[in-house]
């Protein structure tokens, strides 16, 4: 992306939040790379849900070391690597999104977050309401509960998996079908 174009959307990556969920929640170990997410897919849907230009930005705790070739392989793909590093008794990670979200309430474009995590609530909020498009992009049945008291405000839901389709295999979730979606094939 041109740095001088401005950025019709901001998407902040909480990576070790997804990772967490993924790991822990639905693989019941620590993912392999192939079973991770594509996260240039989620500058794309981006793209294509919302159009124009959006700015990815992908924030990691770097407080024992920078990734190197990780951060290099998101440049690659068009994020913005935010490295933070902080007290481990901290969440560094949380408290840069959150001072982001704070930030955004000054500043035009439309964001979507990609975590499960309600810390960000009282920082989302406020960004709803007016024209700016707001969402959250998580693994469904793991996202805070209290994201469903702001859809009525305007936030917007994406599954990473069934509307991003961030990853390259099936992975092994339970969760609730609804009707029109469902494919008995699927199960046979």
């Amino acid at each position: 992306m041109d740095d001088h174009t401005q950025p019709t959307a901001y998407l902040l990556v909480d990576g070790e939040n997804i990772d967490a969920t993924l790991g822990t929640s639905i693989l019941g170990r620590r993912p392999e790379s192939h079973e991770r997410p594509r996260w240039d897919r989620l500058l794309q849907f981006t793209r294509e849900k919302w159009g124009g230009s959006p700015r990815g930005l992908f924030f990691l705790n770097a407080s024992t070391g920078m990734p190197m070739s990780f951060i290099q392989a998101l440049k690659a793909i068009g994020y913005l690597p935010v490295p933070l590093s902080g007290p481990a008794d901290e969440k560094i990670v949380d408290i840069a999104i959150q001072r982001t979200l704070q930030a955004m309430t000054q500043r035009a474009g439309d964001v979507l977050l990609v975590s499960h995590d309600g810390d960000f609530l009282e920082d989302i909020e406020p960004l709803l309401g007016g024209d700016r498009r707001v969402g959250v992009a998580a693994f469904a049945e793991f996202r805070n509960s209290g994201f469903t008291h702001l859809l009525d405000q305007g936030l917007e839901f994406f599954d990473l998996e069934y509307d991003v389709r961030a990853f390259t295999a099936p992975l092994p979730r339970i969760r609730v079908i609804p009707i029109e979606e469902y494919d008995p094939l699927a199960f046979l």
